[in-house]
């Protein structure tokens, strides 16, 4: 009865090492656990900081974030820009009623080792509505200042720096996020926009 007993235990300490090892989320408790002491109950009712680059916990302006081909850092974020879109091209029209233009700045670099170079184009920019709505800069076909070449090839080490506009909701503009992929099939991360 001890050895079919020390085998249950045994199990069920190498099951829990196993998903603590392997398993992110194993780390987040949802449910107290049924038994043990209210103090440790407390503990783990508290919840986890957000990890940092999520839409919960973005990343700030400035920060580079790099990928196996592309290093991407949002410089700033313009808000109510208008004028300027309206400025730079005579054929720019004006955002729809309730939006306004935001102007994202953003260098990209290409680290990768393509002795052929890539394309700033492979790198995603959105802007996130903080209901969960993505805004992409082609959603509106204008011109923004001092736009970011996204079409041009780059070689190692190359870079390239500039604007991409975004026409998105004037009441809520500040309260969304950057989303950026670095590349194709890399996961997206967060930026906030102020």
């Amino acid at each position: 009865m001890g050895t079919i007993i020390g085998f249950i235990v045994f199990f069920a300490v190498v099951s829990t090492a196993f998903n603590d090892a392997f398993n992110e989320e194993a780390t987040v408790v949802e449910q107290p656990a049924e038994s043990g002491t209210d103090e440790e109950t407390t503990a783990e009712e508290e919840p986890a900081a957000a990890e940092e680059g999520t839409r919960e916990n973005p990343y700030p302006l400035g920060t580079t974030i790099t990928s196996d081909e592309w290093e991407v850092t949002i410089n700033s974020v313009t808000f109510a820009a208008n004028d300027a879109v309206a400025a730079e091209n005579e054929f720019n029209e004006p955002p729809a009623e309730g939006s306004e233009y935001i102007l994202v700045n953003a260098t990209v670099t290409y680290v990768g080792a393509d002795t052929e170079g890539s394309m700033p184009v492979f790198v995603q920019i959105e802007y996130v509505t903080p209901t969960g709505e993505t805004v992409n800069s082609y959603d509106s076909l204008v011109v923004p200042p001092d736009q970011l070449d996204s079409t041009s090839t780059l070689y190692n080490g190359g870079t390239a720096s500039g604007n991409l506009v975004f026409a998105v909701p004037s009441a809520t503009a500040q309260d969304g996020v950057i989303a950026v992929a670095p590349g194709v099939m890399v996961d997206t991360v967060f930026y906030a926009v102020k």
